[in-house]
């Protein structure tokens, strides 16, 4: 009788479908696979998976399925992946803060340390390599606007103050941002600070 080839648990499989179906740098945690086993079998799942180098653990209780680069490798995922990973499926709303809002517009040069997110979920910090993740919990009227441009536009313009909303920079929104984008943010004018109303009127200009 020939030797059959040990077959993996059912779990595993399950699993590794699930996660293949999300794609490489896709981001989870356990407790997205609780339909297929109960958390300590998906734990010992996770556990044999990382072995096995299939997947990756970036810090406690959070896990990618890394993307490869010809040159460098294994890629880290988006902090945003990460942080939608954290708030999980119950609280997926998220909001760019801080210095990392205005680094995202190109506002900025100053990639922070730290990057935090505003969020309607429990508050978390997390260090995945030489970077801290911060789930801020905050106010319904600071998550009115997540996921618009209008929230990622007004948190850079509280990073950076009033007085540092150049021309330049103003220009600089103009010329990346397109026009259609720019006109939904008078959508939202009612939501953001009075200082405000102006430079959103002034953004949604045409060129």
């Amino acid at each position: 009788m020939k030797n059959r080839q040990k077959q993996p648990s059912s779990i595993d499989y399950k699993i590794l479908k699930a996660i293949n179906t999300l794609g490489h740098g896709a981001v989870f945690v356990p407790t997205d696979f609780l339909r297929f086993g109960s958390r300590q079998a998906v734990d010992l799942a996770f556990h044999r998976l990382v072995r096995k180098g299939t997947i990756r653990r970036l810090a406690r209780g959070i896990y990618d399925f890394p993307e490869e680069h010809p040159v460098l490798g294994k890629l880290q995922p988006s902090p945003e992946k990460i942080a939608e990973a954290l708030v999980g499926r119950d609280c997926t709303r998220i909001q760019p803060a801080g210095a990392y809002a205005a680094n995202t517009l190109g506002l900025s040069e100053q990639v922070p340390a730290k990057i935090v997110f505003l969020t309607d979920g429990p508050s978390r910090t997390i260090k995945i390599g030489t970077t801290t993740i911060q789930l801020r919990r905050t106010t319904p009227k600071n998550m009115a606007m997540a996921g618009r441009l209008s929230g990622l536009v007004t948190q850079a313009f509280r990073e950076l103050g009033r007085g540092n909303i150049t021309a330049k920079r103003l220009e600089h929104l103009k010329r990346t941002l397109p026009l259609d984008k720019r006109q939904e943010l008078l959508k939202d004018i009612r939501l953001v600070p009075e200082w405000m109303h102006s430079i959103f009127k002034e953004l949604a200009e045409e060129v």
